[in-house]
Formats: C-alpha cells, sequence, structure tokens
C-alpha cells in the first residue's frame, strides 16, 4: 500500500526534489561567493569582523518562517527568489565564521616564513594560509549546506516549491503519508549532502589521502568531487529544456490557494474544470499560507485566481465596517470594491457558506451549560484558547470577538488550521475556531456555540479572478460558472470529510464529485 502511494507520487517526488536542490544548492554556492571573500576581507579589521558576525548571528536568531514572511512583504513577490535570499541568510554565518577561523588557526611560524620569503600579504593568503585553511572552510560550506537543506523545506510556505510541499500539504490534510514523503527524503538528501562534502574535506587533506595509495595526488583531489557533482547533475535534469511540443503553446492560468482542506478541494474544482472546459495548461500553486499572501500574489499577476470567503474580503482585505447582515449584501458590495480597489473580479459564489465557529468538547458544553458564545464570559479567564495564527490577528477574528463580546481567554495559542481540531478532541486546548463546514466537527464530536451577537458575517465561497485574465479568456468565466451554486454545507462537508477523516487523494475527491455532476 505504501509502495502504491510512493509510485504513484514518484514524478512528483523527483520534481520536488529537484526543486529542493535547487532551493538549497543556489543559496549555500551565494553564501559562499560572498561569505568566503568577506572572511578574507575582515581577517585583519577586527571592527569590521565584530559587526559582520553580530549582524549574521542576528540573522540566525530570527525564526525562518518570519524571515520568508518579512521578505515577501519586502520583495512584494512569492516564489524562489525570497526562499533563496532567505536561505543564502542563514547559510552565511558559518562560513563566514569557519573561514575567519580557518585563516587564523595557520601556524604563526609558517607565516613568519613567507614574510621572510617577500610574500606580499595578498600572496600570503593565496598561497599559505588559504590552502591551509581549506578543509575548516569546507567544513563551514557543510554546516551551511545542511541548514539550507532544512530550512528549504519551509520555502513551500509562499509557493517557492521543493520537499516542503508535501509536508505543507499533509499538515493541510492531516496527511502522514505525505507529511513523510517529504519529511523522508529531506533528510536523506542533508545525509548525502553532509556526505559529499565530507568526501571534499576529505580530498583536501592530502595526509589523509596518501593513505590510500590510488587516490594520491591530483587524481584524489577531482576523485573527491564526484558526489557532489552527481548531485549537482541530479538537481539539473529537471531545468534542461525538454524537446518536442511545449505546453505553454496553450494559454496558461495559475490558481493559488490558502493551506486547509477546504481551499485544495475548491482549487482543484476551479483548475480541473477549466482543464476540461478549456484545454487550457493550469499551474497550481497551492498551500501559499494565509489571505494576504494570496491576495497579495494575485494583485502581483503571481496568481491568477483562488476561492475566497465574502466575510473574509469585507474585514480582512477591504477592512470595511459596514453593518451588512445578508449573504447578498456582502457579496455585492466585496465585488463592487474589489473590482474598483484591485481590478479584481469576484465570480458567482459555490453555494456554501463556511463561517467561523467557536467549537468546544460535547462534553464540556453539556457540564458547563455552554450553548452560545456570550455562556463563556464567567470561565473565560480560565479557558486555553487554540486559534489560526491568521485569526489571532484578523479584525473578524480574535481582536474583533474580544470587542463584540467582552471576552478575553486565559491562554490563547496559535495553531495549524489541521492541528487544531486534533488538540481539542485530546484536550490540549478548550475552545477553537473551527470552520462550520469542517468535517471533524461531527467526527471528532465537537460542539458549536451559537454566535448570539451575530459577530460573524457570512462568508460564503466564491472564485476570485485577475479582471485581465477573464477578458483575454473569457472562456475562463464560463467554465468557472459551471460552479456556482454546485456546493451546498453538507456536501462541502462531506468533501472535506473524505479527505481529512478518509485520507483520499483531493484530486480524486473531485474527480469522482465531477462525475457525479456529470461535469466530466
Amino acid at each position: 500500500m505504501a509502495m502504491d502511494f510512493i509510485v504513484e507520487r514518484l514524478p512528483e517526488l523527483l520534481l520536488r526534489t529537484r526543486e529542493h536542490l535547487l532551493l538549497s544548492g543556489v543559496s549555500t554556492g551565494a553564501a559562499v561567493l560572498i561569505g568566503v571573500p568577506l572572511g578574507i576581507y575582515v581577517i585583519k579589521k577586527t571592527w569590521l569582523r565584530s559587526f559582520v558576525f553580530g549582524l549574521a548571528g542576528i540573522v540566525q536568531t530570527v525564526p525562518s518562517l518570519a524571515m520568508l514572511a518579512f521578505l515577501l512583504i519586502l520583495i512584494g513577490k512569492i516564489g524562489i527568489v525570497p526562499a533563496i535570499i532567505a536561505l543564502t541568510l542563514y547559510a552565511f554565518l558559518p562560513i563566514i565564521q569557519n573561514t575567519v577561523t580557518g585563516l587564523e588557526g595557520v601556524p604563526p611560524h609558517l607565516i613568519e616564513a613567507s614574510q621572510g620569503m617577500g610574500m606580499t600579504k595578498a600572496q600570503q593568503i593565496k598561497m599559505v594560509r588559504l590552502p591551509l585553511a581549506l578543509p575548516v572552510i569546507v567544513a563551514g560550506i557543510k554546516t551551511a549546506a545542511i541548514i539550507s537543506v532544512g530550512i528549504a523545506t519551509l520555502s513551500a510556505f509562499i509557493g517557492a516549491g521543493g520537499l516542503g510541499e508535501f509536508i505543507n500539504r499533509g499538515l493541510s490534510l492531516s496527511d502522514t503519508r505525505l507529511i513523510l514523503l517529504g519529511a523522508i527524503p529531506s533528510a536523506i538528501l542533508a545525509l548525502y549532502v553532509s556526505f559529499a562534502i565530507s568526501a571534499i574535506e576529505w580530498g583536501l587533506n592530502e595526509r589523509k589521502r596518501r593513505q590510500v595509495k590510488l587516490l594520491k595526488g591530483s587524481s584524489g583531489k577531482l576523485l573527491s568531487f564526484i558526489p557532489l557533482i552527481i548531485l549537482f547533475l541530479i538537481g539539473i535534469t529537471g531545468y534542461i529544456p525538454q524537446t518536442g511540443p511545449s505546453r505553454t503553446e496553450k494559454p496558461t492560468v495559475t490558481i493559488g490557494s490558502k493551506n486547509f482542506t477546504e481551499q485544495l478541494i475548491l482549487a482543484e474544482m476551479m483548475a480541473r474544470i477549466i482543464e476540461i472546459k478549456t484545454g487550457f495548461h493550469v499551474e497550481r500553486r497551492l498551500n501559499l499560507g494565509g489571505t494576504m499572501i494570496c491576495h497579495e500574489a494575485l494583485l502581483k499577476g503571481e496568481i491568477d485566481m483562488y476561492p475566497e470567503y465574502t466575510g473574509t474580503g469585507l474585514l480582512a482585505v477591504l477592512k470595511s465596517k459596514e453593518p451588512f447582515t445578508t449573504p447578498g449584501e456582502v457579496y455585492e458590495f466585496v465585488s463592487r470594491e474589489y473590482e474598483k480597489q484591485f481590478d479584481l473580479k469576484w465570480l458567482p459564489p459555490f453555494g456554501f457558506n463556511n463561517t467561523y465557529a467557536f467549537a468546544v468538547r460535547n462534553e464540556a458544553a453539556v457540564k458547563n451549560g455552554w450553548k452560545k458564545a456570550s455562556d463563556l464570559t464567567a470561565a473565560a479567564d480560565s479557558l486555553k484558547a487554540g486559534f489560526t495564527a491568521e485569526f489571532s490577528e484578523r479584525p473578524d477574528g480574535y481582536p474583533g470577538f474580544q470587542k463584540a463580546y467582552h471576552i478575553s481567554f486565559g491562554k490563547v495559542i496559535s495553531l495549524d488550521p489541521a492541528l487544531m481540531y486534533d488538540a481539542l478532541k485530546k484536550g490540549q486546548v478548550d475552545i477553537i475556531t473551527a470552520f462550520s463546514t469542517d468535517s471533524r466537527i461531527p467526527g471528532y464530536n465537537l460542539f458549536i456555540l451559537e454566535d448570539d451577537k451575530s459577530f460573524f458575517p457570512p462568508y460564503n465561497a466564491a472564485p476570485v479572478v485577475r479582471k485581465e485574465v477573464i477578458e483575454k479568456y473569457p472562456e475562463v468565466q464560463k467554465a468557472l460558472a459551471l460552479l456556482s451554486n454546485l456546493i451546498d454545507e453538507k456536501t462541502m462537508q462531506g468533501l472535506n470529510f473524505e479527505a481529512d477523516q478518509n485520507k483520499r487523494e483531493v484530486k480524486e475527491i473531485v474527480r469522482e464529485f465531477f462525475k457525479e455532476k456529470v461535469l466530466l
């Protein structure tokens, strides 16, 4: 069963591995090109060395996700560029540190001897200090490369690809198989990188080479680079232009999604209906993180569309305080303002409302007599809440809830959407923000508290598309119109159940649903 799963995923596994090698290889190479010369330059400049080391040390203390998010905002685009910059920054410290350490570790009498021979400082570094320091420098490069391989898994958060795609998707779908499919190859890759660079370390050590008769002299040095060359060749094979017809002869549209099950299903529906009805090529850039990452990617043309919710558009994006009460009013407002402010088009909704809802364990609700959100007032100080990071900050999330209900929980922790329900079920938290169409609500025997102050607006799901795409390819709008009012709350909950509880592939779920609805 596990082998069938791996075989089925093998083409994508090879693709993601090559992407991972590209991310870690380019970033480590860039760090070497910057770090080694800089280490040589600061060897005699103590004040500059302290500054560079301090700055590099500060970078190391910044959490990698925070660094990726910061660069995403600074550069203004998702994908490989901010990922490589972040990885280069993390790889920088061990390289420059080992360069300086290696150069300083050269015995003083050798330096004095080179001075006595009339060598200039540049010649001393080139002919004496650098060759002797090389093993230490290579050890720093090995550390940097392993760090890059590990951190590169987080690059999937901003659409940069790599093996982190499987891990990110597995977390979203609570699928251990996908998590392991990303984690195990990543670990193997880190071990192989360590071995390949260790081979170079060995090859640069003349004393060790002499112990093997066949590897004496320059041939031993060259052979020590073979493992790294193999890694390089594997990495570039996926980027050699292929002969024959190119798929780019057909128009290409790019679909994004946020990082939870329902978004993956809706995005796959959008992709499949476009492929079926137009024959266009569809690029999927899924699991992009929260609302603002998807929204910014849409504005910058890095994706052409993604599924969004009217309530999210109203409060999180437009930051409106209009007192709308009906789904139609909210939809009309966000449609008008998105087109006016962003040149984006809201297409007809899928047909269901996935509103936020506070969920507690059923036994806790019965024991405490909780039926509506305001019933939590007396016990709030003793409750531990688990919210998504986005909900903790959004105006239609916890901050707005505190103002509307005058309730603050004793402790609030941030959880991935895929982990919230398990944490509540196991008693690790007392309350979470559930999604009303989530299949784990009945599956985990959870109780939904009534929003008795009508704090949450309607969250009707619908495709949001760049207007330019609709005008250029009107057939895309016609295809997506077939999804209008196709899914109600119960149907969406059932589709989520198939992914979350039965661990079925999203593509298989969508294919079966389309067949049932005669859309294939």
